[in-house]
């Protein structure tokens, strides 16, 4: 039997903006700031869009307990207008980056589909799944956190959008 530990957090919002739009934003590193819902991103270190799988994208970020530092965030899924997921490992000045290539197996992916021409249903989605057992368990204590952080993300993005 599978416990809520190895099934993703995910949450969902209709966002009045076309897919296009609103996937333009999430393959723009640069503005992943703009609608960071848990207030630790603190920006790209490249300018560079997302293009596919295999692109590597390096944003800064802090946490109170590791304070500033990077995360090298691999791009694994890639379908535009539709999909679009990486896979964050830590980088420069993170406690873990010690261990060249760590990835604690966790993604952050944004599902887009479209609900008329002019609104798309976003859904935002942690898959933790392929996490070390004890990360899992982590990840799913905090599940009501990471809801509400993505809750958060998914509302800043859509006043992106309202705004254009």
């Amino acid at each position: 039997m599978t416990s809520t530990a190895d099934e993703p957090v995910a949450v969902s919002r209709r966002i009045g903006a076309p897919v296009r739009d609103i996937f333009r934003i999430l393959a723009d590193p640069g503005r992943h700031p703009d609608f960071d819902g848990s207030g630790m991103l603190r920006g790209g270190v490249s300018d560079a869009v997302i293009s596919g799988v295999g692109d590597v994208f390096v944003m800064r970020m802090h946490y109170e307990r590791y304070g500033d530092y990077e995360m090298n965030n691999h791009v694994v899924e890639y379908e535009p207008d539709r999909r679009i997921g990486w896979e964050p490992r830590p980088g420069r000045g993170h406690p873990d980056a010690i261990a060249p290539g760590a990835a604690w197996g966790h993604r952050w992916i944004f599902d887009l589909v479209p609900d008329g021409a002019e609104a798309t249903v976003v859904t935002e989605i942690f898959d933790g799944s392929r996490m070390p057992e004890d990360k899992r368990a982590e990840v799913d204590s905090g599940r009501a956190w990471w809801q509400k952080q993505m809750a958060s993300t998914l509302e800043r993005l859509a006043g992106l959008c309202a705004a254009r």
